[in-house]
């Protein structure tokens, strides 16, 4: 993979400051093949549900939509008080009202709310298909997977080799707590991606390999690579391989709380009851929470060299907590980064390809847009 320069920002007009409603539609228009390829693959997916008796409903799309809404007050808590803290205004009522008032900042609410509707209705539909998974294949490669860490890792399963090295209580919890913090990319990491003032190019590539990662990764090669994971191998398919791991994760909850273990514990309890709710569903390969760590980190390091690079360190610890804490054979990490390197690279033709039509098209030329939203 080549070396990745940080891109910066298109000269084109900025949505919220000297463009107005055309640009909003036009930055809309750029956007559009994300859109239809994401509405695509929904009606894939729920006709798929349909046919083997699943109604999916829109309670997971309400549940989702809250946790944003939540993380939305949270921030613009946060903004509001940066923003009293660091202009002291005489009426803080009134310096509030105009700065979330104003034609620009509604411009910017506008420009980004499709990406971030894309966002709130995926989800859901995608545990909808994890749950069910056996409807379309039984777990059958747990033990394909099993072998092929041990080819890798010279005869040992991967949490052996790392054992010597993170396997102490406090370092345990300490991953834990970071791989729980995870879902923070699916919420104001996403919200950074449709609102923040960034490059067209890289929002319209991050998430249309955002969606594609969910459905093709997270939904087709799950189902056709149906396992469950070392947690689960025991209680699911009566295999003891992973008894050792599991008891150390269970003796060093008894020292300090392993974030995970009640997660895996309530997950195993939903597979029980035929839950497919938001969140539910077993799935080891390929790891989605990998996936978008990956994402971020080549989608993040054009944005930013500073945050690139926390984000490369992020995807390693997730891959390595991944192992550790039982979730995932090391293999599921690797087929998740290959897969995801391989969609970024298609999603960037999707849209090089989007942009040139527009530009052999007069009448549509005028709306094809870089433009980026004003912070």
């Amino acid at each position: 993979m080549t070396t990745a320069s940080v891109q910066k920002p298109t000269t084109a007009p900025s949505i919220g400051r000297d463009a107005d409603a055309p640009a909003i539609v036009a930055r809309w228009f750029g956007e559009l093949p994300i859109l239809v390829i994401g509405g695509v693959l929904m009606a894939v997916c729920l006709t798929l549900l349909a046919i083997n008796g699943v109604n999916p409903g829109i309670g997971g799309i309400i549940a989702n939509a809250q946790i944003f809404f939540m993380f939305v007050v949270v921030l613009a808590c946060w903004d509001a008080a940066r923003s009293l803290y660091r202009d002291r205004p005489d009426s803080p009522v009134a310096h509030l009202k105009a700065r979330y008032s104003t034609d620009s900042f509604k411009r910017t609410v506008a420009a980004g709310l499709p990406m971030l509707g894309v966002a709130v209705v995926l989800l859901p539909y995608f545990s909808k298909m994890k749950s069910a998974i056996p409807l379309f294949n039984d777990y059958t490669w747990d033990s394909a997977f099993i072998q092929w860490d041990r080819a890798i890792f010279f005869g040992h399963d991967a949490w052996e080799v790392l054992q010597p090295i993170i396997g102490y209580p406090v370092v345990t919890a300490f991953l834990a707590l970071l791989y729980q913090l995870w879902f923070l990319l699916l919420y104001p990491g996403v919200m950074f991606f449709a609102f923040a003032k960034i490059d067209s190019q890289i929002r319209r590539q991050f998430f249309l390999t955002y969606v594609l990662s969910w459905t093709l990764i997270g939904g087709a090669m799950a189902t056709a690579l149906a396992s469950v994971g070392p947690c689960f191998v025991g209680p699911m398919l009566g295999n003891s391989t992973f008894d050792a791991q599991m008891a150390y994760l269970n003796a060093a909850n008894e020292q300090i709380p392993i974030m995970v273990l009640p997660v895996q514990e309530m997950l195993l309890e939903w597979y029980g009851q035929a839950e497919n709710g938001l969140g539910s569903g077993i799935t080891a390969m390929p790891s989605m929470h990998c996936a978008i760590a990956f994402l971020y980190w080549i989608a993040v390091r054009r944005v930013s060299s500073k945050w690139g690079a926390f984000f490369g360190v992020f995807f390693f610890v997730t891959w390595v907590s991944s192992v550790h804490l039982a979730y995932h054979y090391a293999v599921d990490g690797l087929v998740s980064l290959l897969a995801v390197a391989a969609i970024w690279t298609l999603s960037h033709r999707i849209i090089a390809a989007w942009d040139k039509w527009t530009e052999k098209n007069p009448d549509q030329a005028i709306l094809r847009t870089n433009t980026v939203p004003a912070e």
